[in-house]
């Protein structure tokens, strides 16, 4: 058997044309007894290498049985002619995905390569957690009762018990001790910010 370029042959069953096969190609051209046509066809296939069989068989159907070769004997030292599959061409979706994870390969190589060379980034953010959250609720609520007590009791002693003057200050302590916390929540926001460039300075001072 072999093998061809898909453009070559037409679809269907194809085989080589050997000796007997173009000798009776040539002869069906000639035939008067045959279509036009079929003349046509037929000298047109003797001109090939290749020659599909249903066309081969319809010319020896129609010529004269008296003048045609034996099928069998016609076929005779003929191949199989098999059509190489059309090369799959890939989408511009899976196109488009490839390059993305080549790009992501290549840039996952890059860190490996300079891990040891560039400083870690700290991506914890403060209160990330669940257990962060509540822990700085309960520590806000706990802050702002106590400012609360604090201004109560201060305006009790102040203002001779009077019922007014002691939840205003009660109100005034709940309120600067949401002052405080927010004063404290921010310089430790600050200080987590900063914390990556102080390691970083550390590095570059040991390099």
């Amino acid at each position: 058997m072999t093998t061809t370029e898909p453009t070559t042959n037409p679809p269907g069953l194809v085989i080589s044309a050997t000796e007997p096969i173009v000798s009776f190609l040539v002869s069906a051209s000639k035939d008067p007894s045959l279509s036009q046509e079929l003349r046509e066809i037929a000298s047109d296939l003797s001109s090939r290498t290749n020659v599909p069989y249903k066309s081969l068989r319809a010319l020896w159907s129609a010529s004269d049985v008296a003048s045609r070769p034996n099928l069998i004997q016609l076929l005779s030292g003929s191949d199989f002619v098999l059509t190489s599959p059309k090369t799959r061409e890939k989408s511009e979706e899976l196109k488009a995905r490839l390059r993305k994870l080549a790009e992501m390969a290549e840039r996952k190589e890059y860190a490996e390569l300079v891990k040891d060379i560039t400083p870690n980034k700290e991506t914890t953010e403060p209160f990330s957690s669940y257990k962060d959250q509540m822990g700085f609720g309960l520590h806000v609520a706990l802050t702002m009762f106590t400012g609360y007590l604090v201004g109560y009791a201060a305006f009790r002693a102040l203002f001779n018990h009077s019922p007014a003057m002691n939840a205003a200050g009660g109100i005034l302590g709940l309120i600067c001790g949401m002052l405080v916390e927010t004063l404290l929540f921010i310089i430790r926001s600050s200080s987590q910010d900063l914390r990556p460039s102080t390691s970083t300075s550390k590095q570059q001072k040991d390099q």
